[in-house]
């Protein structure tokens, strides 16, 4: 997210209220740990409504306007 001071700001994926991390005692993410984040954020996604043409900026059709095809 950021640094303040000393410190690097993190945020969950999913939003929430950030924290302060000593940046001593980061690390990258593992190959498992980074696709289970992926894939959490994808779900997140999902629930909200958010396809992956949002989050492209491509245009969608309107699901509601299939059913008048």
């Amino acid at each position: 997210m950021g640094h303040e001071g000393p410190y690097i700001q993190l945020r969950p994926l999913d939003g929430g209220r950030e924290w302060d991390a000593d940046p001593c005692r980061l690390r990258p993410l593992g190959p498992a740990e980074l696709l289970s984040a992926r894939v959490a954020e994808a779900n997140s996604r999902s629930r909200t409504g958010l396809g992956l043409a949002d989050i492209r900026g491509a245009p969608h059709p309107d699901p509601a306007e299939d059913g008048a095809r």
